[in-house]
């Protein structure tokens, strides 16, 4: 006998064993030769990484895949691995070591690295037992790390071809710079956060002898403006630390008050430098003054007008974040008079980047230069690993040339060789693609891959996959060219110290570059694998809308790039690419741990079951709607777990077992012929669903038939017929019942995984073993149909529910009975009326069931198909007191929807309100709007009766 309860905590690890010991989820283990394959790549998650909600999401869905195409009788494989993490895993590292006052510079690179290694098998991986502990059926037996031996070899493969093919360069631009890491970091990796701060109004004086008229003040009625002459131009700054890189002025070209100073110059406060004012369709003259000073080496958007209007890059910001100006040859250079200012360049030189504002904030007002501070809250960037701001910095990074490679996968999209699910997301992906800038790919950190360049004594770059090919072509190039590099490196090679001839590139390569080789890499490639053959092109990515750009766009170029089709054809790395949305609390807010509105996963595990958190968020992704995650619906899911885990218990008393024989064509009984009906319009349902990546819909159509159909009305329905004589209708209704749960097994397993194994298990019979476990049962194929019994079922249910609804709309005492009255009933319905008699007496709480020409007074009516059923209500409550109570509540229904409205029209409150604030009240408006008809519908009920 099954258990009275469901224990997820006791079943869980024991279902896992089973899977384990099974090897049930190997690719190919259990297809038939020739199947079909279907193939997803994990999104590898940090080595560093915890399960999280956006995770929990994000696998749940894969593994709902996964297990529906394995159940179809696919070859599947999903694919395992992990992200080495550069930062992130550094930084972890690199906090143990300062625990045992260790620094990695102290101890070397190679020994750092080692430290790394130690970590990664010590703890890294955490998240791997936690996916398990999801239910995630990956072929764990292939599991991948960006940092093995084979990914590493793909990763030299692809950087020395792209470099070779001109795809790949080195260059001095503007990058995100985290000071406190000391390294570039990609955009994902930084985060705006608001702060207070201040907008300071600096006075630039122009050159000697230039004056301008400047609008003070403006007379409405004479529509005169007052002027006044200026000998300076008033710049706004957030960041007045970096004024000391200034190079220029920029004003819009239609801006009335500047159009003369165009082409003149002003003299940069504390440095001296004349730098120039030029036009520009940057500064916006509407604010601030209109007037921007341009600082190229701190600001992407400086660095873009500095481009084209020629101004000069001066870079004042040490790696730290500290001022450099003193001995800096760029700050140094065109300055007339370099020692004249020494004072104050001595007080700033070496200051952090915050105590330098401080202290030229300090000079410029002991200078009169400061026209106004004022209070100012604005978005500022910050590392998040790091935490601190990041700095625009101007450094050599190694590039790809990503204008390039994203053409190919422009077109991809474009002409539907890979589509994204949900569409809008298309659009995304265009205006990203079709804007990229290069690539930067280098960081300055130990933990990744190194880049593969080497470098000679003067400069020059050798990029090859080994040290000792790169060696053989420096001395190559040195030796077939005249000059005294030629004999340096002959008098090296005579003194057996060819070493001494290369340099390698420290820098590592950015994480994203060896995940965007993930499809193909953890394949085998570059060589050519049976698994590459056989499982690449994968079928679907799933991710967040947050890397499309970082990891989906750029596993798009690199697969185009390097993987070919028999026919020489680029081939994409995935046909369809599905968006999942966030997870937010249950208020639509964004979880962070500064809100302290973080959910852990393995909490609601713990909690409810890993079968009721997977099937609560399947069940709430919608496509493109965010899903509003309240712990309570996970428990009122573990409810529908617990519904069927009883539904099978009942059943297993009244005598159910696996019958073999049992074949549904044969069902005679009407009860069971509509639930073989519904049972299979149910598995279309969900197989189209999953077709279509309608998790939700396919979820809702499980839960329907399981909870009502099944539970409440079928097995209902079925209780006369076990208890009673008829020993062909109970056996039928047993050999029926087992074959319907074992297809819900089935159809359910996908999305909950653990009970459906430990039910298909139980529910075998009195001492069988299933052949084989649900995980590689085969998936329903409907073909059953009665559309005759299936009317006639759902004629009675209708009725059944209707009388209900009005006994509880009208507070109708659950215990009292009454007539019921049918109006105008045709021949149909009375020989159902006559077949059901007892079930609606019994279900329905009604005394009597008869026909009538016109309605009784005192009823509450309802249509059932073409009749008109009467409940005589009168006797059964006090019709004013309900009316009360009912117009009191819809009274405050709508005040309160007034209310809402009243905010929601309100420009200035949806404008400036907290976004997760207007989506909540749009949602309870919804929520009343519904409550509010309801209320209705009922008041009218009690009307039309007194």
């Amino acid at each position: 006998m099954l258990d009275k309860t469901y224990d997820s905590t006791a079943v869980e690890p024991k279902i896992a064993k089973k899977w384990d010991e099974a090897d049930a989820f190997r690719a190919g283990a259990n297809a038939k030769p020739g199947a079909e394959t279907f193939t997803i790549v994990i999104p590898p998650p940090n080595v560093t990484g915890s399960l999280h909600m956006g995770h929990a999401l994000n696998n749940t869905l894969q593994d709902i895949m996964i297990r529906f195409e394995r159940m179809r009788g696919k070859d599947v494989l999903w694919q395992p691995g992990m992200d080495h993490a550069g930062i992130a895993t550094q930084m972890v590292v690199e906090r143990r070591l300062m625990e045992r006052q260790q620094h990695r510079r102290d101890m070397g690179r190679d020994a750092f690295i080692e430290k790394v290694w130690e970590w990664k098998a010590e703890s890294g991986g955490l998240i791997f037992n936690q996916l398990k502990r999801l239910g995630a059926s990956c072929d764990w037996s292939r599991e991948r790390f960006t940092m093995d031996d084979g990914l590493s070899e793909a990763v030299l493969e692809v950087f020395v071809s792209l470099y070779k093919e001109g795809l790949i360069y080195k260059d001095m631009r503007l990058v995100n710079w985290d000071p406190k890491l000391l390294t570039a970091i990609s955009d994902i990796e930084v985060e705006q956060i608001e702060v207070k701060g201040n907008l300071w109004y600096l006075r630039y004086p122009l050159e000697p002898g230039v004056t301008y008229q400047h609008p003070i003040a403006f007379d409405e009625e004479s529509k005169a403006s007052e002027w006044e002459t200026r000998d300076y131009l008033v710049v706004a700054t957030t960041r007045p630390e970096t004024m000391l890189g200034d190079s220029g002025v920029a004003v819009h070209p239609s801006d009335e008050r500047y159009k003369l100073l165009i082409g003149k110059h002003v003299i940069l406060p504390i440095v001296g430098r004349r730098i120039p004012i030029v036009a520009d369709e940057y500064p916006d003259p509407t604010a601030g003054t209109g007037a921007v000073k341009m600082t190229p080496a701190h600001d992407f958007n400086d660095f873009d007008v500095g481009k084209r209007r020629g101004l000069r890059v001066i870079n004042v910001l040490a790696a730290d974040g500290s001022i450099t100006i003193k001995d800096n040859e760029d700050f140094l250079e065109g300055l007339d008079n370099p020692a004249a200012l020494h004072g104050a360049w001595d007080e700033l030189e070496g200051k952090d980047r915050f105590e330098a504002r401080k202290i030229i904030v300090r000079i410029l007002e002991e200078a009169a230069l400061v026209d106004k501070i004022e209070p100012h809250k604005h978005m500022v960037p910050h590392g998040d690993r790091g935490g601190v701001p990041i700095e625009p910095r101007l450094t050599e990074q190694w590039y790809v040339d990503a204008k390039t490679m994203a053409e190919p996968a422009i077109a991809s999209v474009r002409d539907g060789r890979t589509r994204f699910v949900p569409k809008n997301w298309d659009k995304t992906y265009y205006e990203w693609m079709e804007n990229i800038q290069p690539w930067c790919i280098s960081r300055q950190l130990w933990w990744g891959h190194q880049i593969p360049a080497w470098y000679g004594p003067d400069g020059q770059v050798f990029v090859e996959k080994t040290e000792e090919e790169a060696l053989q072509a420096a001395i190559q190039h040195y030796l077939s060219h005249e000059g005294p590099m030629k004999a340096y490196v002959e008098e090296l090679l005579e003194n057996f110290k060819p070493g001494e001839i290369l340099t390698r590139d420290e820098d590592v390569l950015d994480t994203w570059f060896s995940s965007a080789l993930w499809p193909f890499s953890t394949l085998g490639w570059p060589e050519e694998t049976p698994e590459l053959a056989r499982y690449y092109p994968t079928n679907v990515l799933v991710t967040g809308f947050d890397i499309i750009f970082f990891w989906v766009a750029r596993m798009m170029m690199m697969g185009l790039h390097f993987m070919k089709d028999e026919n020489g054809d680029p081939v994409e790395p995935f046909g369809t690419v599905y968006i999942h949305a966030l997870v937010r609390d249950k208020n639509g807010q964004k979880m962070s741990k500064s809100k302290g509105n973080v959910i852990d996963p393995i909490e609601l595990i713990d909690q409810y079951g890993a079968d009721s958190l997977r099937f609560t968020l399947a069940i709430m992704a919608a496509q493109g709607r965010d899903v509003k995650l309240d712990p309570a619906r996970v428990a009122g899911y573990r409810n529908f777990g617990t519904k069927l885990w009883n539904a099978t218990r009942f059943a297993e008393m009244n005598g159910v077992k696996s019958d073999p024989h049992f074949v549904p064509e044969a069902a005679e009984l009407t009860i069971n012929r509509w639930i073989l009906t519904e049972l299979a319009r149910t598995e279309r349902d969900v197989t189209e669903a999953l077709e279509a990546y309608r998790f939700n819909d396919a979820a809702g159509a499980l839960y329907r038939f399981v909870w009502n159909q099944f539970c409440d009305w079928y097995l209902e329905l079925l209780k006369p017929v076990f208890i009673g004589d008829d020993e062909d209708g109970k056996a039928e209704a047993q050999a029926c019942s087992a074959y319907v749960l074992e297809e819900i097994y089935k159809l359910l397993h996908p999305f909950m995984p653990f009970m459906t194994e430990e039910l298909w298990e139980h529910t075998a019979g009195e001492g069988a073993v299933r052949d084989g476990l649900v995980c590689h049962a085969q998936w329903p194929s409907p073909s059953y149909a009665d559309d005759v019994a299936a009317d006639e079922i759902n004629w009675l249910i209708d009725l059944v529910s209707g009388i209900r609804s009005v006994r509880s709309e009208m507070n109708v005492p659950p215990a009292a009975t009454a007539p019921l009255v049918f109006i105008g009933a045709n021949s149909v319905t009375r020989e159902r009326l006559y077949r059901h008699d007892a079930a609606i007496k019994r279900l329905a709480r009604v005394e009597a069931v008869s026909l009538a020409d016109t309605a009784p007074k005192a009823a509450a009516q309802i249509v059932v198909a073409e009749a008109t059923v009467c409940l005589p209500l009168g006797s059964l409550i006090d019709l004013d007191a309900e009316k009360s109570r009912l117009e009191k509540a819809i009274a405050k229904s709508e005040s309160e929807i007034a209310r809402i409205v009243g905010k929601l029209s309100n420009e200035k409150f949806v404008a400036n309100a907290n976004p997760d604030v207007v989506s909540a009240e749009r949602d309870r408006l919804e929520e009343l709007e519904s409550q509010l008809s309801s209320l209705q519908v009922a008041l009218s009920r009690v009307s039309e009766v007194g």
